[in-house]
């Protein structure tokens, strides 16, 4: 059981067996639901013909979302006392999330931001009160925790006016609200860096892909479940298999990547290793969108309207579906170079590879009209998984070195 109330003070940057609470992972599962209803919606609006428009409200959503997880969990790696109250701002927090993912079908219809804002708002308020009280209770890093309770809470008051704003001041004044969110760590650590655990951190972060993976596997899963009402095809098999090698493929090419060492030797780096993430997370979830468009375009039930599934769905062409796996697909390809580059020595995929298995990839959608939708999506996969047996074969002539 936990302790009434503990003393906050900064852990051990170098304290070993240091691994995700189970407070941690609880936290996380909330985060499912959220992501679970972006992804869902992301698809659907590729369905109809409403992709490319719907990227603005997805990257809005899923700012919140991550942001709002990133912090809460920089926050845990320097100051987890595990306690009664810090539990119960946790749980906070969790309530917060439940509340933003409630709103993501209304955001995404163009109905508005308040659950999604209200929701943000929760979590928000759970976290500066975590800042504040790391302030009264350690002073050596009151004035970074006094920054970060400050900073949150004037960015946080500026997402609420924007509820007032005019509809066409949505889009500019996101983009300047997430600039000041972004730069609030900025500012607050140039007082004193917080005492963040980097192999904590960098599990924190794998866990989190894992669960935009799972996410993928659930997405897929709806699609197949949809798809078995026509009957099983061998369409429905092969997209269904080449989906599942791609997400194992990616999982291993993301954990092939020495995180945790880099960010010990190289924690002046841990803005753009943290920040860049937002890419990777969004591309993998992206992933998962396109996955379940993949899966539905073999429907071919008749509905009540007399349309097939297909034609309900605007007869989403394979052009567009090879399209929503691969561009994401390509964007985490990148990114998971660019961002472990400055963190290691040598990087384990190798970039001349990565960047041949990007273009190799985005290639696939120029001639998917004329492969179809469940061979395009086989050649991606075999495309990632030629990258994956590139950097194995690496790996077993040239050791590692350490960063």
């Amino acid at each position: 059981m936990p302790g009434l109330r503990t003393r906050m003070i900064a852990r051990d940057t170098s304290e070993s067996h240091r691994v995700s609470s189970p407070l941690e992972l609880l936290f996380d599962l909330t985060f499912v639901v959220a992501i679970a209803q972006i992804a869902v919606q992301l698809a659907h609006s590729i369905e109809e013909g409403h992709g490319v428009e719907k990227i603005g409200p997805y990257l809005m959503v899923f700012f919140a979302i991550w942001w709002a997880w990133m912090n809460f969990t920089w926050f845990a790696s320097a100051y987890d006392t595990d306690d009664v109250p810090y539990r119960l701002l946790t749980l906070l927090q969790m309530g917060g999330v439940l509340v933003l993912a409630a709103g993501v079908p209304s955001a995404f219809a163009g109905d508005g931001y308040e659950a999604v804002t209200l929701g943000y708002f929760i979590m928000r308020l759970g976290l500066v009160s975590l800042w504040i009280r790391a302030a009264v209770q350690h002073p050596a890093g009151r004035t970074t925790a006094i920054r970060y309770a400050a900073g949150i809470s004037v960015v946080q008051a500026l997402w609420l006016t924007r509820l007032a704003l005019p509809e066409e001041w949505q889009t500019w004044t996101f983009v300047i609200f997430a600039i000041l969110d972004l730069s609030v760590p900025l500012w607050a650590e140039r007082t004193g860096s917080t005492a963040w655990h980097p192999h904590h951190i960098a599990e924190r972060y794998g866990l989190f892909v894992i669960i935009l993976l799972g996410e993928s596997v659930l997405a897929s899963t709806v699609g197949v479940q949809s798809s078995l009402q026509a009957g099983i095809s061998v369409d429905l098999v092969v997209i269904a298999l080449a989906g599942l090698v791609l997400l194992f493929a990616l999982w291993w090419l993301y954990f092939s990547e020495p995180a945790g060492e880099g960010l010990e030797r190289n924690r002046g780096r841990s803005f753009l290793w943290g920040y860049g993430h937002f890419g990777i997370f969004a591309a993998l979830a992206a992933v998962g969108s396109g996955l379940e468009v993949a899966v539905q375009s073999t429907v071919g039930v008749v509905e009540q309207s007399g349309q097939t599934a297909a034609e309900a769905h605007h007869a989403v062409d394979a052009h567009v579906v090879a399209l929503a796996v691969a561009l994401p697909v390509a964007m985490f390809l990148v990114l998971l170079w660019l961002l472990h580059a400055p963190i290691v020595n040598r990087v384990v995929v190798h970039p001349v590879a990565i960047v041949i298995a990007a273009a190799a990839v985005l290639a696939v959608t120029l001639v998917a009209d004329e492969l179809g939708v469940a061979a395009s999506l086989e050649v991606i996969a075999g495309i990632v998984v030629v990258l994956l047996a590139v950097t194995l074969s690496g790996q077993s002539r040239v050791p590692a070195r350490r960063a």
